[in-house]
């Protein structure tokens, strides 16, 4: 890319840009009735669309966002081999936990039900598990699904996050054309399938009833991921513990489940210490586990005869179904568990690398899942009746307390890889607006996607002993497991094939093929484990849907109250009405006033001038905005645009974070990178002014209404802008206050010196940060009108009520000293 601009005598040396990439152009409609204001004009997208390729675009609504990094790389992109061999163990101990330890139930579980009573029983089985594995882990997550990540983020609402960047299929009306240029966006660029995949994406705009349905999909699997998160230590930790009915043979099942209660609390309490420290702790206990699964099978395989090779002919699945058919659908529900941790995989991305993920399974995982089987049904074949506690009973006397040890060791890791991904899939859902605010604390300095949100944590330990103190039995917990695994599957299977339609754009018969195949297998295997919901797996399909109802709920209320927001906004005929006083005092001071708005004047503010005596000399709206991204560079974290004519010193901000972001920023900090930012946004404001003057110096209109037509980027490029620059308006009041006037003049003269006028307004924000920040922030709340359905009522008033004042508060989200603090609480009638 080229580097660098020239000025020389007044004239400007273009630098051509390599980069470039196509983008859709469009019709801007103003926010007030098409007539653009030049001191701030909001972006609308309802004109009509055309593809178009182009240079790289700058942010219109900020000249600061010029600063476009590259593609951002990985964490761990530039780790050397010892390096690569620590994250090897760490993604062991992370990922691979579960789908690691299901040969410890999934036999036990296929036939728990119906005994053996030939060895093609056992092949039958065994090749039912083979593909299994094969066909889902394999083909599908490690080849297909992580290739659909968000960036390097996995899970249900990393897809939902790239469905959202390249169509706007959100239901939250925040977003903006402005959005689409954070260079960590990305968008495809066409190919031979683009028509069909506009087609799709106009579809998925337009029509409110698939923006529900693709809604309501996401919340679904959520809830599911965490109903796995609650079931997945549960299974995992009492199938490791039954191992001791093999060793002492006093042992009975009431001690197993008070020896599984008491592991599960010694893993939720060390749940605080985080995924890098304890993936690197417990991943070289994982890889001694993937050993001992090996070698264990490699031993049956050696002692009783490879007759259990035979199992890769997929006939022996078809004799199975065709002896016993009841049977063998009833064995997928076991079947499946063979599968589990497939969606950790994915949605533990967040912690590491796809490559790593993809070579760790392929080259380790797999084939010691392979041995383990193996050896299980050669066991099997030669000792029919021995149908519980499977690999225990398999495996060689001597070296049965050393591998039960390592067993339960693996357990409690396999018990943390559904929890991380929980923590990882409500943060996710959090920053798009679909889950009440949490604390949530970020383990590691070095890598922000290692998180711990201590509520969940707790949550999920007491539905987890509620699990075992109710059930008692890995049969039973084993059914409830496959439901949530195979809902979560489901959605994955939906949304990846939506990608691959709008954004991989992949043959239109390859995905049909994918989508069939993987929706048909699924259905056949969540048909097996409904047959099992009236043994008690309907308890965790309650508790989803209670999750779903709060998500749901969430999201209902959330919306609401933002398009009540904009509809209640102040209009910008009044805000000139009022004057450059906005008909109070300016007082000394800066004024950061927050809301989630991020067009218009909040309501809010207009509160705060008829309760407070004085307003501050310059004000700064400021929104706090979650964009569908992982991670928005810090120099296209602000952008900024005048408020009202330069004489108001207002300004709007709109602080973007992507959903990966950490914002434990000092409110120092803050405030400083804000205020560099807006200086920064000034003087390229001035600059691209003195460009201006310097090429229509001859106009001589009295009335003339600039509009930016060029701008140099710090890579040398010349950009238009296409908006209404920022003019100069004369004040509609005259100074009712002394002390306002002294402090503003210097602005309000020093509009014939273009460089007066850029110091003497740099010089007034400073005057202003050196007197005072102080954070006005407005609590909205909404409350459903009396003439409202009940349901409505129900939901506003009780439900989302209840939620908004058990979460976690804006104030301490946005780490607000309460020294500096002003609030204002107003209530919408929606």
């Amino acid at each position: 890319m080229a580097e660098g601009s020239d000025r020389a005598n007044g004239g400007l040396v273009k630098m051509d840009s390599t980069e470039s990439r196509w983008v859709f152009q469009e019709e801007d409609d103003s926010e007030d009735g098409g007539v653009r204001n030049s001191y701030e004009s909001e972006e609308e997208d309802n004109g009509e669309q055309r593809l178009i390729r182009t240079g790289p675009r700058i942010d219109s609504f900020d000249v600061e966002a010029l600063e476009v990094p590259g593609v951002q790389r990985h964490d761990y992109e530039d780790f050397n081999l010892g390096g690569s061999l620590i994250l090897v163990l760490q993604t062991l101990g992370v990922v691979f936990g579960d789908v690691g330890t299901s040969p410890l139930y999934t036999f036990d579980i296929m036939f728990n039900k119906y005994p053996i009573s030939e060895k093609e029983d056992v092949l039958g089985a065994l090749s039912l598990v083979l593909y299994t594995l094969i066909m889902i882990p394999l083909v599908k997550y490690t080849l297909i699904v992580l290739w659909g990540n968000d960036d390097g983020e996995g899970g249900t609402f990393a897809l939902y996050s790239l469905i959202c960047r390249n169509a706007k299929a959100s239901l939250l009306p925040n977003q903006l054309p402005s959005d689409a240029r954070i260079s960590s966006f990305r968008l495809k660029v066409p190919s031979a399938e683009l028509e069909r995949s506009l087609k799709l994406k106009e579809h998925l705009e337009t029509s409110a009833i698939l923006k529900k349905l693709l809604l309501i999909l996401v919340l679904f699997g959520t809830a599911m991921v965490i109903a796995g998160g609650v079931v997945t230590p549960a299974m995992s930790v009492m199938s490791a513990v039954n191992g001791l009915k093999v060793g002492i043979a006093s042992v009975e099942q009431g001690e197993v489940v008070m020896i599984t209660v008491a592991f599960l609390i010694v893993l939720f309490s060390v749940q605080k210490f985080g995924t890098s420290k304890m993936g690197l702790a417990v991943g070289p206990a994982l890889f001694l586990w993937f050993c001992c699964l090996g070698g264990i099978g490699v031993f049956n395989l050696i002692k009783y005869g490879m007759t259990a090779f035979r199992a890769f002919n997929p006939f022996y699945i078809y004799h199975y179904f065709k002896k016993n058919p009841f049977q063998a659908w009833n064995a997928l529900g076991g079947c499946l568990l063979s599968a589990t941790g497939s969606e950790a995989m994915f949605a533990d991305l967040c912690y590491f690398s796809v490559r790593s993920v993809q070579l760790t399974f392929i080259f380790l995982v797999l084939p010691c899942l392979l041995l383990g089987y193996l050896g299980q049904a050669a066991f099997l074949m030669e000792n029919p009746t021995q149908n519980e506690q499977i690999f225990f009973s398999s495996m060689p006397s001597g070296v049965f307390w050393p591998v039960l040890f390592v067993a339960m060791i693996a357990a409690l890791i396999a018990s943390r890889a559904m929890t991380t991904a929980t923590f990882s899939c409500i943060k996710k859902a959090t920053a798009l607006g679909c889950f009440p605010r949490l604390k949530i604390i970020h383990t590691s300095r070095k890598f922000m996607g290692h998180i711990y949100i201590p509520v969940v944590n707790w949550f999920l330990l007491v539905f987890c002993l509620g699990f075992v103190a109710t059930f008692g039995s890995i049969n039973e917990i084993g059914n409830a497991y496959g439901i949530a695994e195979v809902g979560v599957m489901m959605v994955t299977t939906v949304l990846v094939t939506i990608i691959m339609l709008l954004i991989w754009q992949v043959n239109i018969f390859l995905v049909l093929f994918y989508f069939i195949f993987y929706v048909g297998l699924e259905l056949l295997f969540f048909s097996s484990v409904l047959g099992g919901v009236s043994d008690g797996s309907w308890v965790l399909l309650l508790f989803a849907a209670v999750l779903f109802m709060i998500m749901s709920i969430w999201n209902y209320g959330s919306k609401m109250k933002y398009e009540t927001e904009v509809k209640r906004k102040l209009s910008m005929d009044l805000m000139l009405k009022l004057g450059c006083n906005l008909g109070t005092i300016r007082a000394p001071g800066m004024g950061l006033v927050y809301n989630e708005l991020v067009k218009g004047i909040p309501a809010i503010f207009g509160h705060f001038l008829t309760t407070l005596p004085a307003i501050h000399s310059m004000i700064i709206f400021v929104s706090i905005k979650y964009v569908p991204v992982p991670v928005v560079p810090q120099n296209e974290r602000f952008l900024f645009r005048r408020v009202c004519p330069k004489s108001y010193h207002m300004f709007r901000c709109i602080a973007r974070y992507g959903y990966k972001d950490v914002r434990k920023e000092h409110h120092q900090i803050f405030e400083q990178l804000l205020i560099e930012s807006l200086e920064k946004f000034i003087r390229r404001e001035a600059q691209e002014r003195s460009l201006e003057s310097d090429e229509d110096g001859d106009s001589d209109s009295e009335e003339e209404t600039s509009f930016s037509s060029v701008l140099v980027a710090p890579n040398g490029s010349i950009y238009s802008l296409g908006v209404p620059l920022l003019s100069d308006y004369e004040c509609l009041e005259k100074q009712s206050s002394e002390a306002s006037s002294s402090f503003s003049q210097a602005i309000d003269d020093a509009v014939t010196d273009p460089g007066k006028s850029l110091e003497s307004e740099l010089s007034f924000i400073h005057k202003a940060k050196e007197s005072g920040v102080v954070y006005l922030l407005g609590h909205g709340d909404i409350r459903a009108r009396k003439d409202s359905w009940f349901f409505k009522k129900l939901i506003i008033n009780y439900f989302y009520a209840f939620l908004r004042k058990n979460c976690r508060r804006g104030i301490a989200t946005l780490s607000i000293p309460h020294t500096h603090l002003m609030q204002v609480g107003m209530t919408y009638m929606v």
